[in-house]
């Protein structure tokens, strides 16, 4: 399916003027980056970065695609013979997925000509915006967990589409699992669930709901034990699936307190290896007030798939360079560097990382403890060999954000977790 539609009127009409004018195929460089973080947060986590590489290999204009166009008089006839044979056929290179970003990190940098490349801006950015708030959301929660796994279940709660792409997200984030299906046949994330409140309802007692859910998922299952009172939910749970239960979820009330009474009673009745998994509107704020508590796993939706409060990581897309020449926007507040950047992350000996360096043009040598971030992503359209799967970039996200200052992995409004520095 072409994505070549997924993007702004302007882009194509852009277009049109430049191939008018002869300036189409100038050599550009265009630059994503964010001027800031979302407010509060003290790090960025790139992801999408997988998604958008397939975007940009369906970006193609078909017959029907620019009949459409045509007839909405959005292009003109030079413009339509031009997209017919369109192909992005230049360099992309960017931050991994899974890497840490701050102010004004090169996230991703395309160089192409101006036709090539000034197109792919509204999808370059709705994808990257999208997927890394969710994933920055999302590993701000694992932090919080402190180990303890987390279910991604908000697919209800967003657009169908989205929620796939936040699935996906908050997997590379580190979460356990979700409860949406297509994310697990479109990207191999691993699912759970078992049953809503309307499972209990349909049947005449809570009981007889539980004894046809061990029935069909044995005993090892998780029961949702607060539909009506949560102490004869816990004692029905037990009977029904015995000592060998596997989980009970909680979905409201005071989590805490709930949880320390249901860990009490699970005790009693001798299902002390039970574990207790609790949802309702978390967010890891939420999370990390549940620290104290008997909790083994948590299920967050809501907040997660809207970003935790910043539903977008608020990244641009600037054209920085034209056949060699730097070239910025001054604007106040929405000031660019021109110039194709290099990106260097510095640490201590230790491996905590202390500084991001942004140099204006290739960086000659590194020193003990720099490393280059930006990795080749695409050469003349093509994917480079061995790009890393989803499953491999859950480390690296882990790797960075141990090597983060303490400060960094606060809740807390701050500073960014480490510096930015350009070097022109």
């Amino acid at each position: 399916m072409t994505t070549a539609l997924l993007t702004d009127r302007y882009e194509l009409t852009m277009l049109g003027s430049a191939l008018r004018d002869g300036t189409a195929r100038r050599r550009c460089v265009f630059e994503v980056f964010s001027r800031r973080l979302p407010d509060g947060r003290r790090y960025g986590v790139v992801a999408g970065t997988g998604r958008l590489l397939d975007a940009i290999a369906q970006f193609r204009f078909d017959t029907r695609t620019i009949a459409f166009l045509l007839d909405s008089e959005v292009i003109d006839e030079r413009t339509a013979e031009y997209l017919a044979d369109y192909r992005f056929e230049g360099d992309v290179d960017g931050y991994p997925e899974g890497e840490l970003y701050f102010p004004f990190s090169p996230i991703l940098t395309v160089s192409s000509t101006f036709a090539e490349g000034v197109i792919l801006e509204t999808l370059v950015l709705s994808i990257l915006n999208h997927d890394s708030a969710v994933a920055a959301a999302a590993a701000r929660m694992v932090t919080a967990a402190g180990g303890r796994p987390i279910i991604e279940m908000g697919s209800r709660r967003t657009h169908e589409r989205a929620a796939v792409a936040s699935a996906r997200a908050a997997y590379l984030a580190g979460f356990a699992s979700t409860s949406n299906l297509a994310a697990a046949a479109q990207y191999g994330v691993p699912t759970a669930g078992t049953a809503a409140h309307a499972f209990t309802l349909l049947h005449d007692d809570e009981q007889a709901a539980f004894e046809a859910q061990v029935q069909s998922l044995g005993s090892g299952t998780t029961l949702l034990v607060d539909t009506y009172d949560i102490t004869r939910g816990i004692e029905n749970a037990v009977a029904v699936a015995g000592r060998d239960l596997g989980a009970i979820r909680i979905d409201s009330g005071d989590l805490g307190v709930v949880a320390r009474y249901a860990r009490e009673r699970l005790d009693a009745l001798g299902a002390t290896g039970t574990r207790i998994v609790v949802s309702g509107d978390l967010d890891e704020f939420s999370i990390a007030a549940l620290a104290a508590a008997p909790v083994d796993a948590y299920g967050a939706g809501t907040a997660v798939v809207t970003g935790s409060g910043a539903p977008t990581a608020g990244m641009v897309y600037k054209l920085v360079e034209v056949d060699g020449r730097a070239v910025s926007k001054r604007s106040e507040h929405k000031q660019s560097h021109g110039g194709r950047k290099t990106a260097v992350r510095a640490h201590k000996p230790t491996g905590t990382a202390v500084e991001e360096i942004v140099l204006v043009g290739p960086a000659s040598d590194l020193a003990d403890g720099e490393r280059l971030v930006q990795r080749p992503l695409l050469r003349g359209g093509v994917a480079v060999a061995k790009l890393p799967t989803l499953a491999d970039s859950r480390a690296p996200l882990r790797a960075a954000t141990i090597s983060l200052p303490w400060d960094g992995l606060k809740l807390s409004r701050g500073e960014p977790a480490i510096p930015t520095r350009l070097v022109p």
